[in-house]
């Protein structure tokens, strides 16, 4: 069986945010990059503790990115996984990056293909769902559980006020959030065993942007905060009301 995990290079969260170009592209002087954490904690590891299970798995990596994306990936593959991928383009449209994403899964006839449920960055939950409908693969999204039985898999998913489950036949996409694995930490042996694992750069294929970013903005400045004494209900009201817009 062959697995494919796709990973995201995405800043920091204690990154200091800031915009460049009349606020269209992300500033990324002096930011520190990580794995996207939903790739690595949770789709990762849920497929490295499949192929602890059964030693015949293959387990590839993917990220579309450019060469800056290397030392990410090369730190994915510090955690397992055999040899990444990474096709040679700089774009964040969700249609380009899942096309250049089936493309990879297509041409390695890859069963399962994991993501992240979304990267920290965007935030567009986007990919899976595409990816999955690229491929004419079943998909099943947000899961917070995932075994494997034979080409049978049981997927346990969050949906509103409870839990679904459902049992589904390779190969399918599968997206991956809190539950699904615990975080774990390269040991030594993995980050000297990841400089020479293989990580072929191949080149994008050609695909039309479907979106393309029109500008970003800063949330508001958080103000201070106005102590209102108890006995000043009628105060209280009037300024949820007035000022912050609250009723």
């Amino acid at each position: 069986m062959k697995i494919l995990v796709c990973v995201s290079k995405t800043p920091d969260t204690t990154a200091k945010i800031a915009f460049s170009d009349n606020n269209t592209k992300f500033a990324q002087d002096g930011v520190q990059w990580i794995i996207n954490p939903y790739d690595e904690w949770y789709a990762l590891v849920r497929a490295l503790e499949l192929k602890e299970k059964d030693s015949s798995i293959t387990l590839h990596l993917v990220t579309v990115g450019g060469a800056d994306a290397e030392p990410i990936i090369r730190k994915a593959l510090a955690l397992g996984g055999d040899e990444a991928i990474r096709v040679n383009a700089d774009n964040h449209d969700s249609f380009y990056i899942a096309s250049q994403i089936a493309e990879v899964a297509k041409q390695g006839a890859y069963d399962l293909v994991f993501t992240g449920k979304e990267t920290i960055d965007y935030n567009g939950s986007s990919i899976g769902g595409l990816v999955a409908e690229l491929l004419d693969l079943p998909y099943v999204a947000l899961a917070t559980k995932f075994d494997l039985n034979g080409t049978t898999a049981t997927i346990t998913r969050e949906i509103e006020g409870g839990e679904e489950i459902n049992e589904v036949q390779l190969p399918l996409v599968v997206s991956c959030q809190k539950g699904m694995a615990e975080a774990r930490i390269p040991n030594m042996r993995g980050i000297m065993a990841a400089r020479t694992k293989p990580l072929k750069v191949v080149e994008p294929v050609a695909v039309d942007n479907l979106t393309s970013v029109v500008g970003f903005e800063l949330p508001p400045a958080k103000s201070g905060v106005k102590l209102i004494p108890a006995d000043q209900a009628e105060e209280l009201v009037r300024l949820l009301h007035d000022e912050a817009k609250a009723i």
